[in-house]
């Protein structure tokens, strides 16, 4: 199956993303779980986490971390009221 592609993302507190598909959907996906290591543990710094934009179906921080894409859209909450 095709992801679709993503909008636009934007970083809430708690390390969370806000991200809007080409769909209409609005989803919350937690990042926190992701957060370890060397490579993924950089975007804890919340200057680094920031840098998030979309990247076609999934989403990317400015040194290259990227989620899955199935993982952004399979693991993400929909959200039900405009944020």
């Amino acid at each position: 199956m095709l992801q679709p592609k993503v909008l636009n993302v934007t970083p809430l507190e708690d390390y969370r993303l806000f991200v809007e598909w080409e769909t209409g959907e609005k989803r919350i996906f937690d990042v926190k779980p992701y957060i370890m290591g060397s490579w993924f543990g950089q975007i804890h710094d919340v200057q680094t986490f920031r840098t998030v934009h979309p990247r076609g179906s999934t989403v990317e921080w400015a040194d290259g971390q990227d989620i899955a894409p199935h993982e952004l859209y399979e693991l993400s909450e929909a959200v039900t009221a405009d944020m």
